[in-house]
C-alpha cells in the first residue's frame, strides 16, 4: 500500500479538536493514503499550522518525527479503546506529559497592569514541543462525550472529528471533502436503478 507524503500545509484541520487533528495527519486508504509527518521539519510545520509554535521558531530537534509518530499511534489507539470502553496502554502519552511538562510562572503584564500565569515550554526537546498535543488528548479522553467523536462515514475516509453540531448528526469530515462526494454517489446510484 503506497503512501504519499503530503505537504504539511495540506493537513486537514477538520477535527474540531487538536488531538483529533493530530491523529488526522495520516489519513486516507489504499493508494490515496496520505502522510503529513514525514520528517522532523514537517512536524514543526504542523505545530506552527495549529499555532503551537510561533512562525519564527527555527530548527527541528532530532527525534521529533519518531516521537510524533509514536504519540499519534498511541493517540489513535487510546481514542478507539476509550470509544469501545476498553483499557489501553497510555505510557507514551504519560511519557510525553512528564518529559515535556511546561513550566508555569507568575508574571507581571504591563499592558493590563496585573499578574498573570504564564506557561513556558520547558525547552525545545521533542517531548516539550508535543506536550500540548498530549495534554489535548488527555482533555479529549477525560472531558469529552466520546460518542460525539466519530470517523467520517465515507467508505474511503479515515478522518476523525468531534461532532459539535447542535443536532449531533454530523456524518462527514466535511461537506467539501466527503459529504458532497458521497451524496452525489448515492444520487447516481439511486438514478441508475430507476
Amino acid at each position: 500500500m503506497p503512501e504519499t507524503s503530503q505537504p504539511t500545509s495540506s493537513a486537514p484541520l477538520i477535527g474540531d479538536n487538536l488531538a483529533l487533528d493530530f491523529i488526522n495527519t495520516r489519513y486516507g486508504t489504499g493508494n490515496e493514503r496520505r502522510e503529513c509527518l514525514v520528517d522532523d521539519a514537517s512536524v514543526v510545520a504542523w505545530l506552527k499550522q495549529v499555532s503551537l509554535l510561533p512562525d519564527e521558531f527555527r530548527g527541528a530537534p532530532s527525534g521529533l518525527l519518531t516521537l510524533a509518530l509514536e504519540l499519534r499511534e498511541s493517540a489513535r489507539l487510546l481514542v478507539n479503546a476509550a470509544k469501545a470502553e476498553e483499557a489501553a496502554d497510555a505510557s507514551v502519552v504519560n511519557r510525553v506529559l512528564e518529559a515535556g511538562r511546561a513550566g508555569r510562572e507568575l508574571a507581571w503584564d504591563n499592558s493590563s497592569k496585573t499578574f498573570r500565569a504564564a506557561t513556558q515550554r520547558r525547552d525545545d526537546a521533542p517531548a516539550s514541543l508535543l506536550e500540548p498535543v498530549a495534554r489535548a488528548l488527555v482533555d479529549l479522553l477525560t472531558d469529552t462525550t466520546l460518542d460525539r467523536v466519530r470517523q467520517c462515514e465515507a467508505h474511503d475516509c479515515t478522518l476523525m472529528f468531534h461532532d459539535m453540531t447542535k443536532s449531533h448528526r454530523r456524518r462527514w469530515c466535511s461537506m467539501a471533502l466527503c459529504g458532497n462526494r458521497m451524496k452525489v454517489a448515492a444520487f447516481r446510484l439511486r438514478n441508475k436503478t430507476d
